[in-house]
C-alpha cells in the first residue's frame, strides 16, 4: 500500500451525523510533506464547504452528504491549524450526549 521507506502520517476521521450515528477512517497521508500551513488551512476550508465528500478506501468509495454531519472529529490533531476561529489552548471536559427528547 506505502513504499515502506515513506513515512506514513495515519489520521483517524470519525463523522457524527445528524440521525446519531456515527463511522470512523483512516486516512493516510491527508498533507503532503512541506504543505505550508496556509495550504493546509485552505485545502481543509475547501473539504468542508463541499457539498459531497469522498472517500476512497481500498474496497469501496464512499459518499458522504455534508448536511448530513453534525460535526467532524481528526485525530491525531492538525497543528497547522490556528488563527481567527480557532481555540487552539482547550481541554475537552465532557463527551458530546444525546438528549432525551
Amino acid at each position: 500500500m506505502h513504499a515502506q521507506d515513506e513515512t506514513v502520517n495515519v489520521w483517524k476521521i470519525t463523522f457524527h451525523y445528524i440521525n446519531g450515528e456515527t463511522e470512523s477512517f483512516h486516512a493516510y497521508n491527508l498533507f503532503k510533506l512541506g504543505t505550508t500551513t496556509a495550504e493546509v488551512r485552505q485545502e481543509i476550508r475547501h473539504f468542508i464547504n463541499q457539498e459531497w465528500w469522498t472517500i476512497k478506501t481500498l474496497d469501496e468509495t464512499i459518499f458522504i452528504k455534508s448536511a448530513n454531519i453534525l460535526k467532524f472529529e481528526i485525530e491525531p490533531p492538525i497543528e497547522a491549524i490556528e488563527g481567527e476561529g480557532v481555540i487552539s489552548e482547550a481541554e475537552r471536559v465532557t463527551a458530546l450526549t444525546r438528549s432525551n427528547r
